[in-house]
């Protein structure tokens, strides 16, 4: 589906930042916690936002601090850097089943359609049958009130829709291109922008 770019936001028009969606790094955002950072939303309220970047996996592996978990986690097995908030703090996100509802599961809070947080005080082997997998983060991305529309505003970030997938799938550095090439034109053409200018 081809989308009109939003001249004021570089986002998709009715792609609002909400839980369940993405913020994509602009090309020129080059703050080295957030350069080509893909955050999945998992709470946007008037207070504040709250979100977990995607593509950074740290050499620590699941493991090695959750081994209850290590079974659960999608592939590659490791956990993520969430963000430069709370680095000690443990988050994490999964996708439930076809038919089940996370809303619905003790240890489990609904983020938006299949995805949920996790409790991971739980009790791993009551949740295991009901999930495809899930995703440990240490840390996160946090915005306090009014900070991340501001920053959409100066035209930092590109918000557009998640898929459900997108918090199990693989990811890594080219996770950013891939996003962007998926909303079709003139967004995909952003995923062509060098890493460095100099290449251009």
């Amino acid at each position: 589906m081809v989308r009109v770019v939003d001249d004021r936001s570089g986002s998709a028009p009715g792609s609002e930042v909400a839980p369940g969606t993405l913020l994509v790094a602009a090309p020129g955002l080059l703050d080295p916690h957030f350069r080509r950072t893909v955050i999945y939303m998992i709470e946007h309220r008037s207070r504040g936002s709250l979100g977990v970047v995607l593509n950074r996996p740290s050499e620590v592996t699941v493991r090695d601090v959750l081994p209850s978990w290590a079974p659960l986690s999608a592939q590659p097995s490791a956990v993520f850097v969430g963000g430069p908030v709370e680095s000690e703090t443990a988050l994490c996100l999964a996708a439930v089943r076809t038919g089940h509802d996370p809303g619905s599961v003790d240890g489990l809070v609904a983020v938006r359609g299949p995805v949920a947080l996790v409790d991971l005080d739980s009790d791993p082997s009551h949740i295991a049958p009901r999930l495809r997998g899930l995703r440990v983060f240490a840390g996160y991305s946090g915005w306090s009130a009014g900070q991340l529309a501001g920053e959409i505003d100066r035209g930092d970030w590109i918000v557009v829709p998640a898929l459900p997938d997108d918090v199990l799938n693989h990811h890594d550095t080219r996770l950013w291109g891939h996003v962007l090439r998926r909303q079709g034109m003139p967004l995909s053409l952003l995923a062509t922008f060098p890493a460095d200018v100099r290449q251009n």
